[in-house]
């Protein structure tokens, strides 16, 4: 990218954002206006409105979904490894670069539109697509000229068009060789995306993509095609060491996926109001990922010689609570259990509701079914709780611990008392449980009461508005809990968001956010796996078992993993 761009270089409408689609906003309403007032008169009257006109934001919707498509191929590869060309890893700043992929199609279907009002029928510069625009356009121009273009040749076009572009920018092999074996002059005509990838890393070759013939002719394909294309159309899908098991949160949340919508993804889930309109694919999602019988990849990383990745469970938040569910949720998680140990996994880490206590008591179900498991189970109970202690502010004496009694506000009640601060406890039943769990020598420093002056609270599950309106103003809220709270004060309250830390610039291809976190924080369970892993610990974290809290937090510190509030 240019130092200095010169003009031309952004598009017209960058300062719109995400409104830039108002831009053809007075096309689509005309075109409506068209078809409305023709059918109202009736009399065939609607026949004689232009289809052509019509038929060009209908067209772009089109492409919009076929570039979407190869969006979402690109990110399930690069996810699952398989294939891979360049092998380096995405980041968020590419993600921003790319932002406006979808700006040419703006752009084609704003001249496209003049075209037709007025004449007898995103990474790059604006300047440099509507020089593509100017070329691509030639042979639309040619056949309109020659009274030989149709509307469905002209969709055809573009359809080839976003297709052939998309492939070459896809970064995985996907054109198999029994095509160039059953008919060898079809690489002369035809590009890959191994050739593509040449073009844009090697220096001076592979110029003519839609056309590899001339490169043929002048010399000017890179050597190293042919070697590069058979290479990566025999890679294999990664190993993988450490497997987090996540699922889907609300419906919107399959957008967040990575696969989904890269902007989306790139920042903190929150619910868009203009994603609501998009609820009858939203629920057929549901449906879909609800019969399908097996978890998926959605993310790698890679930290150090650590290969990463994410599987999700095919069933949302509402699942879990379900009694009938339950089986099915368990025999998925099992399912991939059994799946990472057979590939050589090291660690499994259980992430959101897949730890539950009500479904497998917190992962004991499957060591209790398979006692002889070799991949080791992590449910990064006690880094979590570690988490939480160490974003108490010093000097703290006494905190309120309020939600459901979780595996972690257990950790972090009991290291709390250790080190002499005093836990209240809003629950009676909850501390009476807690309390005869709780070694003699520290149970004093826990106790119940009515009256809650702490300036810290320690919040899970279930603290609605009321209880956390009897807390004092300028009170910190500290969630202990996988999801986080309701933040129903606003009078100087804090929040701190759930237990997380902020990853090492050492993990790489790490480009969509974990569901509310920000970028590159990873959520505390997630990263109590990589640790596990890259210390070689040789045992589970599951059931009841809570490893040393502060050999894994210094363990975390090691190896890059930060606080958020010291990043």
């Amino acid at each position: 990218m240019a130092t200095k761009p010169g003009i031309f270089t952004d598009w017209p409408w960058k300062k719109l954002g995400n409104f830039k689609y108002v831009v053809l906003a007075p096309w689509a309403v005309h075109a409506c206006y068209l078809v409305v007032t023709a059918t109202a008169k009736g009399g065939g009257r609607w026949r004689e409105v232009d289809v052509g006109y019509v038929a060009i934001l209908p067209s772009m919707l089109l492409r919009v979904l076929h570039n979407q498509a190869w969006i979402t191929a690109s990110r399930v590869q690069n996810a699952r490894g398989r294939r891979q060309i360049v092998r380096r890893g995405i980041e968020f700043g590419q993600v921003d670069r790319e932002r406006n992929w979808d700006d040419q199609i703006i752009l084609s279907g704003v001249l496209l539109l003049l075209g037709a009002m007025y004449l007898p029928a995103v990474i790059h510069p604006f300047a440099e697509l509507v020089a593509y625009e100017l070329l691509f356009s030639i042979p639309l121009i040619v056949s309109t000229l020659t009274g030989t273009a149709s509307i469905i040749a002209f969709e055809m076009y573009l359809i080839y068009i976003d297709f052939m572009n998309n492939m070459g920018h896809c970064n995985f092999e996907m054109v198999p060789s029994w095509m160039f074996k059953w008919f060898p002059p079809l690489k002369y005509l035809m590009y890959t995306p191994s050739f593509h990838s040449l073009h844009h890393t090697q220096f001076r070759t592979n110029y003519c993509l839609f056309m590899p013939f001339y490169d043929y002719i002048y010399n000017t394909m890179d050597k190293s095609s042919d070697t590069l294309y058979e290479n990566s159309i025999k890679d294999k899908e990664d190993t993988m060491d450490v497997v987090h098991l996540t699922h889907f949160t609300s419906l919107q949340s399959i957008y967040h996926m990575r696969p989904g919508f890269a902007g989306f993804a790139s920042k903190p889930y929150a619910s868009k109001w203009y994603m609501w309109m998009m609820w009858p694919v939203s629920w057929l999602s549901m449906v879909l990922t609800w019969m399908y019988g097996s978890s998926f990849t959605v993310e790698r990383n890679v930290m150090k010689k650590l290969n990463m990745q994410s599987w999700a469970i095919p069933r949302y938040s509402f699942h879990y609570g379900l009694n009938w569910e339950k089986k099915t949720i368990n025999n998925l998680i099992e399912k991939a259990i059994c799946e990472a140990d057979n590939k050589g996994g090291k660690v499994v880490t259980l992430g959101l509701l897949n730890q539950a206590n009500a479904l497998n008591g917190s992962g004991e179900l499957y060591l209790q079914k398979y006692p002889k498991l070799g991949v080791k189970l992590v449910d990064g109970t006690s880094l979590a709780a570690a988490v939480v202690v160490n974003s108490i502010p010093q000097g703290t004496d006494n905190v309120v611990l309020a939600g459901n009694l979780s595996k972690v506000a257990q950790a972090v009640a009991d290291e709390l008392c250790k080190k002499n601060v005093k836990v209240i406890m809003t629950n009676k039943q909850d501390y009476h449980l807690l309390k005869s769990n709780m070694p003699e020598n520290v149970a004093d420093n826990l106790s119940f009461a009515k009256t809650r002056t702490a300036k810290v609270w320690l919040i899970g599950e279930n603290v609605d508005g009321i209880e956390q309106s009897r807390a004092q103003k300028g009170t910190h809220f500290i969630p202990y809990s996988q999801f986080p709270p309701r933040m129903v004060r606003k009078d100087c309250c804090t929040y701190s968001m759930t237990p997380a830390m902020v990853v090492p610039k050492a993990l790489h291809n790490m480009h969509s956010c974990e569901n509310w976190l920000p970028r590159r924080v990873m959520s505390a369970w997630r990263i109590a796996g990589i640790v596990h892993a890259l210390e070689g610990w040789n045992e589970h974290e599951c059931g009841d078992m809570v490893l040393d809290m502060e050999k894994v937090w210094s363990a975390a510190i090691r190896h890059g993993f930060c606080p958020v509030a010291h990043a």
